[in-house]
């Protein structure tokens, strides 16, 4: 179906795309850090679909059309300072967008699968709502507890790097930016890559900002290894081993926060999603969201 916009409350109003079946369980689909839906690729989605999900996926708010808040992005100081302005979101804001999804869809419940920032909004809905989650998946997130997760120094260089001016620029720099943190064993695919980012900047073309304040929205949120340990929806994480965005310790500490959660960790998996590896992670995903169903449906009812 085409991209729809649906207000979510707060004055947010996010840009979502819906696949499958009415009658499809729900399936929500989180993006990461400065990434629109898209960055869920259209066959990823269909993978999901096959089973006989309903997914829906989303921009968040400072992405792609959803909503950018009027807020002047902190300061590289600021941010190490963390002193930001009183209308910085954070985490739980943007979760709370999430719900709004729901809401606005008619939705009353939904498995969560998140990536990398994705994840950490998926803890925080599973946290904060967890009527609202059928189940958890987290892949290449983790807690906000400091000395873990944290990017390599190569990745962070990439990172601080100033803005890309103009489309072919911001094409360029998302192509060097995930060539190196890409997977191992799987070929790079810069044809996908490079349209992505091309859809990306035609979508949203002063992405900066908006990359700023979700950065500033993550370490506004700081450690949240303690409503982590609330999280009573049933959890699997996913890391790679060669992830050079999200240290797999980052995985590692999420999944010993969460009571009963499963630490999947995946061999050559760096900080992106090749397409080699959809049948392994869809694989691990859909068993996950079968087990819980099915835990769902043995419970005792009132």
């Amino acid at each position: 179906m085409t991209e729809q916009l649906i207000a979510v409350g707060r004055g947010i109003t996010l840009a979502y795309e819906q696949f499958g079946e009415d009658d499809g369980v729900p399936v929500v689909l989180v993006a990461g850090l400065a990434m629109q839906m898209h960055s869920w690729a259209d066959d990823f989605v269909a993978l999901l679909v096959a089973r006989g999900y309903r997914v829906i996926r989303f921009d968040n708010r400072d992405v792609g059309l959803s909503t950018h808040p009027d807020v002047p992005p902190p300061k590289p100081m600021a941010m190490l300072r963390r002193r930001f302005d009183r209308r910085q979101y954070d985490l739980g804001d943007m979760a709370a967008d999430a719900v709004g999804l729901l809401d606005g869809l008619g939705i009353t419940d939904a498995h969560f699968v998140g990536i990398s920032m994705g994840g950490m909004i998926a803890q925080t809905v599973a946290a904060r709502y967890p009527d609202r989650v059928r189940s958890l998946t987290s892949m290449m997130s983790t807690s906000g507890a400091r000395k873990v997760g944290r990017p390599a120094f190569s990745t962070w260089r990439l990172m601080l790097s100033r803005p890309a001016r103009d489309r072919a620029e911001f094409v360029e720099r998302a192509v060097r930016m995930f060539r190196h943190i890409g997977s191992a064993g799987h070929p790079f695919d810069e044809a996908m890559v490079r349209e992505r980012a091309g859809l990306a900047w035609e979508r949203d073309s002063s992405p900066a900002a908006g990359a700023t304040r979700q950065l500033a929205a993550i370490i506004k949120s700081g450690d949240r290894t303690r409503e982590l340990r609330g999280v009573t929806a049933p959890t699997l994480v996913i890391h790679g081993d060669r992830d050079l965005m999200v240290n797999p310790t980052g995985g590692a500490s999420t999944a010993a926060a969460i009571a009963g959660s499963r630490l999947e960790t995946v061999r050559g998996l760096g900080h992106d999603l090749p397409r080699g590896a959809w049948p392994t992670l869809v694989d691990l995903i859909d068993a996950h969201m079968q087990k819980a169903l099915t835990r769902s449906a043995d419970a005792p009812q009132p």
